[in-house]
């Protein structure tokens, strides 16, 4: 199951947070959410983590 930990503005930036999460070893999955926002997503084991990391960038 995946989890949303982030919800982006525009598609760039959620490309940018896909490429750094990957980068880090988090398998990313992009979703639109419309109206330009696009929902960050990890599987739910992983959340936490991410969660610290995107507080941390």
């Amino acid at each position: 199951m995946w989890q949303v930990v982030y919800i982006a503005g525009s598609e760039d930036e959620a490309e940018e947070i896909l490429m750094n999460m990957e980068k880090e070893g988090f398998m990313v999955e992009i979703e639109s959410a419309g109206s330009s926002c696009f929902q960050i997503k990890v599987p739910a084991g992983e959340a936490e983590d991410a969660y610290t990391y995107l507080n941390d960038i």
